[in-house]
């Protein structure tokens, strides 16, 4: 069923109108809920996919449901329709607005109404992807001050890595936030690529979305493929960053979620205007490499990748 969950008078009589799919099945009076919010971001497009393909198999076997799935393709309609990240003419990252003000701009409005929405799932899992410049394999991203809750959904979603951040680099605007301090359970999800969707990873989280249900006792249907066990980084000295150290022309050499050794070359940074190689990226530690630069053009600082630090190709997550 088809729901409005907010709707604002725009100028040159438009509507912003954020809407739901909601599904609910089984007999008990009191069911779970689980939401599937995605689109905060509208070049993030991830998650358009893992909507359609999580409805479409719910609906293929809804007798497997005792409970409630609530689906939010696009928390950011205007941003999805114009391509930008944000909210178009207001200029502003609708994931830095939360909580919200009921009585405030519109913008605050729309955040305050969004909390109230969903503060009363048992779970939220909201979908980002990464920019249009690096890919990321599928990750859950965690504040270590809801560390305890989140981890058990974490380890069922079937993603490669959990990333475990520090209190003091989460930002408290975001929607996870705000949920997670209000006591709904809430997982960030990030993986592929800004402006495109990787169905490969698609299908893999909607596998793990399944998963996470069949551990709330919500969905009584058979996992089709086995869970994966994710590599968890909860120090900060367990991911390394690599920045080019020169503007120029990036040309990778490994591939995304390799295991790379020490030493082993990633790619290299060259002048096409000089014909030349200006540097050289190599791993400066052995593990995998989980976050890679994908759109070629880099200035002087630019992130080039991100290895998550291990010893041994035996915890590489094979694909």
């Amino acid at each position: 069923m088809i729901e409005d969950v907010v709707s604002v008078f725009l100028p040159v009589t438009e509507t912003l109108k954020i809407r739901k799919n909601h599904l609910e099945y089984g007999k008990g009076k009191k069911k779970k809920r689980i939401s599937i919010v995605t689109g905060i971001h509208g070049d993030e497009l991830e998650g358009q996919y893992v909507c359609y393909e999580l409805f479409r198999r719910i609906q293929e076997h809804l007798d497997y449901l005792d409970g409630i799935v609530d689906i939010y393709p696009a928390m950011n309609p205007l941003g999805i329709d114009s391509i930008e990240r944000g909210i178009p003419a207001f200029d502003l990252d609708m994931n830095r607005v939360f909580p919200g003000n009921e009585e405030g701009s519109m913008t605050e409005h729309v955040a305050a109404k969004i909390i109230e929405e969903l503060m009363n799932s048992d779970l939220v899992i909201d979908i980002h992807a990464s920019n249009i410049f690096l890919t990321e394999i599928p990750q859950v991203r965690i504040n270590e001050l809801h560390e305890k809750l989140l981890i058990p959904y974490a380890n069922k979603l079937n993603v490669d890595l959990i990333w475990v951040h520090g209190s003091s680099t989460v930002l408290e605007s975001t929607l996870a936030y705000s949920l997670n301090s209000r006591n709904t359970p809430t997982l960030v999800v990030e993986m592929g690529v800004g402006m495109r969707i990787t169905r490969e990873y698609g299908d893999q989280l909607v596998e793990g979305i399944l998963s996470v249900m069949r551990y709330m006792e919500i969905w009584s249907g058979p996992a089709e493929k086995s869970i994966r066990t994710p590599m968890i980084a909860k120090e900060a000295e367990d991911v390394c960053f690599l920045n080019a150290p020169a503007a120029g022309i990036f040309i990778s050499s490994a591939e995304h979620g390799d295991y790379l050794e020490q030493g082993e070359k990633i790619g290299v940074i060259i002048d096409p205007l000089q014909g030349c190689i200006r540097s050289r990226i190599i791993a400066t530690v052995s593990g995998i490499l989980f976050t890679r630069r994908d759109y070629p053009v880099v200035n002087e600082g630019s992130l080039i990748a991100r290895i998550l630090k291990r010893d041994g190709k035996s915890v590489c997550t094979q694909r």
